[in-house]
C-alpha cells in the first residue's frame, strides 16, 4: 500500500511541481509592489551606500543594512514616507548587544521586514558627536543594553519604546503594529512569524498522535490553526506525528477531537518517539524543498501542496525571489532545507 501511495503521491506532486513553479516566474521585490497597496515601499538601494555602515567585525548590528546619520535617515523618510527604525545599541558591545545583534537582527525575515517598510538607522550609544547628540534628542541613556524604536520624521514615536532585547516578538510587534498604524498593509510572511515568535516565546506543548499514514497525518495537522510545528516518525511501533502547538489556541483534546474522523489517536505518551528520513514529505516533492522557512512557514506549506495549492502567499518577496533562482537553474545542486533553520538564507 505504501509503494502504490508513493507512486501515485509522486504523480501529483510532478503536477504540483508544473503549475506553482513556473519557468518565468516572476520576481516579487518591493519595487513590484503598487503604490496603491504599499506607498510607503521604495527600492532600498535608493538609499546612499554611503551612508550604511556593515561589517562583519560587528556582530551588533546583526545583518540589517543601517544607516549612521540620524539627519540621513529622516531626510529619507520624508521623502518615503516609511517611518525610521531607530537602534540604539552599543558597538562594540556587551554579550547582551551581540546576541541581539546574532539573533534578532539576524533573523532574515526580521530583516527582510525592517529593510523594506522602515528606514533603518543604527546609533551608537558608546560614541560622541552625531550619535551622542541623537541620544540626547530621545534622551536615551549612553552604554545601554540594545533598544529599537520607530518614529516618524520628526523624530515622534509611531509605537511604544521597544527595550527587551530578549525579544524578538516584542521587535516583531512592533513592526507589525506601526504598519497598521501608518496605513500599510502588514505582509503575511510577517503576521505569521509574529503568531509563531507569540507561541515560541510562550511556551509550546508537544502531542504524539499515531494514525495509518504519517505523510497524511502530517498534512492534516498543519493547517490547524495553534499548530506550530509538526514531525513525522515512529513509536511504539506505530506510524506517528509529533506536534508542536501553542496552548493558548488549541489543545491536545482539541487536535484529538478535529482529527477523529481521520481516525487519528493521541499517544498516552511522547517517550520513545523516533524521526522518519522525510518530513515534509509533500513539499519535498517540489522545489519548495529549497526554500529555506520557518517552521509553521514549512508546515503549512506542506499541507497546501498536499492539497494541489500553491502555498506562496506564506513566503517573504525574497524567499519568492530564491525559488525563482531555484527554478531557472535546476542543474544547480541546491540543497534540501526542509528542517533546517531559516537563517540558512545567508548561505544561498
Amino acid at each position: 500500500m505504501k509503494l502504490i501511495f508513493l507512486l501515485i503521491t509522486l504523480s501529483f506532486s510532478a503536477l504540483v511541481a508544473a503549475f506553482f513553479i513556473p519557468k518565468s516566474q516572476k520576481t516579487i521585490t518591493p519595487e513590484n509592489v503598487t503604490s496603491t497597496h504599499h506607498p510607503s515601499l521604495i527600492n532600498q538601494s535608493q538609499v546612499s551606500q554611503s551612508q550604511i555602515n556593515q561589517s562583519p567585525d560587528q556582530p551588533e548590528l546583526g545583518q540589517v543594512h543601517w544607516l549612521r546619520d540620524l539627519d540621513a535617515g529622516r531626510a529619507e523618510s520624508q521623502k518615503s514616507g516609511k517611518p525610521i527604525l531607530l537602534l540604539f545599541q552599543e558597538v562594540p558591545g556587551c554579550s547582551n548587544c551581540t546576541r541581539f545583534g546574532n539573533n534578532t537582527l539576524s533573523h532574515p525575515l526580521i530583516v527582510e521586514a525592517i529593510e523594506t517598510y522602515f528606514v533603518p538607522v543604527c546609533i551608537f550609544n558608546n560614541k560622541g558627536g552625531k550619535d551622542a547628540e541623537a541620544l540626547k534628542t530621545f534622551d536615551e541613556p549612553a552604554w545601554n543594553n540594545p533598544v529599537v524604536r520607530i518614529v516618524r520624521a520628526n523624530n515622534q514615536d509611531v509605537v511604544l519604546r521597544m527595550p527587551d532585547f530578549n525579544s524578538s516578538l516584542q521587535l516583531v510587534n512592533g513592526m507589525r503594529r506601526a504598519l497598521d498604524l501608518t496605513g500599510v498593509i502588514v505582509p503575511r510572511y510577517l503576521e505569521h512569524l509574529e503568531e509563531e515568535l507569540a507561541a515560541r516565546e510562550a511556551g509550546l506543548q508537544t502531542a504524539t498522535f499515531s494514525m495509518y499514514c504519517f505523510w497524511t497525518g502530517e498534512g492534516a495537522f498543519g493547517s490547524i490553526s495553534g499548530v506550530i510545528e509538526t514531525e513525522p516518525g515512529y513509536q511504539d511501533g506505530k506510524e506517528v506525528v509529533k506536534v508542536q502547538f501553542d496552548p493558548s489556541v488549541t489543545s491536545r483534546t482539541e487536535l484529538e477531537k478535529l482529527t477523529q474522523p481521520k481516525s487519528f489517536s493521541a499517544c498516552s505518551k511522547n517517550e520513545g518517539f523516533r524521526s522518519d528520513r522525510e518530513p515534509k514529505y509533500y513539499l519535498a516533492q517540489t522545489a519548495y524543498r529549497f526554500v529555506p522557512m520557518t517552521s509553521l512557514q514549512a508546515s503549512r506549506a506542506n499541507t497546501l501542496v498536499g492539497k494541489g495549492q500553491s502555498p506562496e502567499e506564506l513566503f517573504s518577496p525574497r524567499q519568492l525571489s530564491l525559488l525563482k533562482k531555484v527554478s531557472e537553474n535546476p542543474k544547480k545542486d541546491w540543497k534540501n532545507m526542509i528542517g533546517r533553520s531559516v537563517n540558512e538564507m545567508w548561505s544561498m
